[in-house]
């Protein structure tokens, strides 16, 4: 029974990530995402159904067209399995205490990851982060930890606080942004990080923030020993902020643990 329930939100997350291929390419050419029957982006086939399983039809197709043999990028599967992932590993959170408010919160996580997914790939792509898609993102936080932080009539002091610290550190981002007049970072990398603050709080989002930082100085050192970017390249950082926030989201709580450890630990050794 439990293999099954991890089945349909595995096929459930691939099926949205699916969507969330849709909702990137029709953003990149500006068409509707909601209306409109799918299409083969090379010869503009409209696609059967059975070329539009998640995963799988990019599998038996072999990563050709149907219809004119051209190559399908491989953002499609990517974005399907890693959407799927993202889907169970916030459902792995909650599985062992299924309420009616922790089902709120995960339905809330699902649409959050999904925000994140198309803000990833697009910015990966473009080295821009849509502003109706962050702008949406955000509203919708804010609304969910107004009524988080309203706890059954009474405001909860300390999630506002929470919230309130948490948004702080952006304010870095926006240092950055001015000293380095947008060649360093771009705004919207700012607004990212606070979206970031909202849904994470203090201390997670130090958490996100520094990993952020970590992963995308290891991976320009790459590239620049791999001679694909040099010191002047501009290179996207919105991917590594949102690996930043999940890692800080999925495993947050046991790096603070082990921080607090190791602090009391360092602490005892200084004393002793």
């Amino acid at each position: 029974m439990e293999f099954l329930i991890y089945l349909f939100v595995f096929i459930l997350g691939s099926a949205v990530g699916s969507f969330l291929n849709c909702v990137i390419y029709r953003l990149e050419t500006s068409q509707d995402f909601v209306f409109g029957r799918s299409f083969c982006p090379h010869c503009k086939h409209l696609l059967n159904w059975k070329d539009l399983i998640p995963i799988l039809s990019f599998l038996i197709l072999k990563g050709k067209c149907r219809y004119c043999q051209k190559r399908i990028s491989f953002q499609y599967p990517l974005v399907e399995i890693s959407t799927a992932f993202l889907f169970l590993l916030n459902f792995y959170q909650f599985r062992n205490h299924i309420t009616l408010y922790s089902l709120i919160d995960l339905i809330f996580l699902f649409i959050i990851s999904s925000f994140l997914v198309v803000i990833f790939v697009y910015d990966l792509k473009h080295y821009l982060i849509p502003d109706n898609v962050i702008y949406l993102a955000t509203g919708l936080t804010l609304f969910y930890q107004f009524f988080k932080v309203w706890n059954f009539g009474h405001w909860s002091l300390f999630e506002i606080w929470n919230l309130v610290i948490g948004v702080l550190p952006s304010l870095f981002f926006l240092m950055i942004i001015l000293i380095s007049r947008e060649t360093w970072m771009g705004f919207g990398d700012f607004k990212l990080s606070i979206l970031m603050g909202l849904l994470l709080g203090w201390p997670k989002i130090l958490i996100a923030i520094f990993f952020a930082f970590l992963s995308g100085a290891v991976v320009g050192i790459i590239l620049i020993l791999l001679k694909q970017k040099t010191m002047k390249s501009q290179i996207p950082f919105a991917p590594f902020l949102i690996f930043g926030f999940f890692i800080a989201l999925f495993f947050g709580g046991e790096i603070l643990e082990f921080i607090w450890v190791f602090s009391e630990d360092l602490t005892m050794e200084c004393l002793v």
